[in-house]
């Protein structure tokens, strides 16, 4: 176990990542269920969701996983991913960052999440909206700490010149896209977080994950379904499609 920078919560080395259950990659919940008793039972306590995991898919599935094991689990949630065709179903602002936080704990059954991140840049929004109301949900109690995803440098060192200035609660960790397949992520994300003493962790790359969970749909006889998560993070020739 390891401190996850300097929020106090204490954290397994590793994190099981679970944007692959449900209609994004395995259907069959009961596996998905499985595969996280099965973490559990390796230690792993922090599991990384978000709402835009199969449109909430994801989280119901981990929230049925987590029964009797809630106590010991830091579960964690993303936000501002688009949820719906409708008019403000995404986003960084206050509105949806207090919905979108409030919905996400009722799906993983649990009264508080453990961390929460901002999934992807806002450039619609102004930072001090979306920190003054994550900083409301976690005077509140319904979030343990708060941080970010996929956030460059520039906006990192912003976010934390607005917490100063604002006396807002800061931004804690920063979980951006890399793997094997893809590093160029971390140099531009690290140094800030480094020198403001934030945790950095890091989830596998997207597309590599989709294509394995598509790889194994092919070999079962599925089809693989089209992507549902946000068309800003879509793979490169699907946007040249578009």
């Amino acid at each position: 176990m390891r401190k996850l920078g300097r929020t106090g919560i204490e954290v397994s080395a590793d994190c099981l990542g679970t944007m692959v259950f449900g209609k994004m990659g395995d259907p069959d919940h009961d596996n998905c269920v499985r595969v996280t008793h099965r973490a559990l039972d390796e230690g792993i306590n922090l599991l990384d969701t978000a709402d835009v995991y199969g449109h909430a898919e994801t989280e119901e599935i981990v929230g049925e996983a987590l029964k009797g094991h809630r106590d010991e689990v830091v579960p964690t949630a993303k936000s501002n991913g688009p949820m719906g065709e409708g008019p403000n179903r995404g986003g960084s602002s206050r509105r949806w960052a207090v919905q979108a936080v409030e919905g996400s704990p009722k799906r993983l059954r649990t009264d508080r999440i453990g961390l929460c991140q901002i999934h992807h840049p806002d450039p619609y929004t102004d930072i001090e909206e979306t920190l003054s109301a994550l900083t409301d949900l976690v005077r509140a109690g319904k979030v343990r700490a708060i941080g970010s995803s996929n956030l460059p440098a520039s906006e990192i060192v912003e976010a934390q010149w607005v917490s100063q200035r604002r006396g807002l609660h800061r931004l804690r960790t920063e979980q951006p896209t890399h793997s094997i397949l893809a590093t160029a992520s971390s140099g531009r994300s690290c140094p800030p977080a480094t020198a403001t003493a934030w945790a950095f962790w890091c989830g596998a790359r997207w597309p590599w994950a989709r294509s394995l969970a598509a790889t194994a749909r092919t070999r079962r006889g599925r089809t693989t379904p089209a992507w549902t998560g946000s068309p800003l993070r879509r793979p490169s020739h699907e946007r040249s499609a578009a």
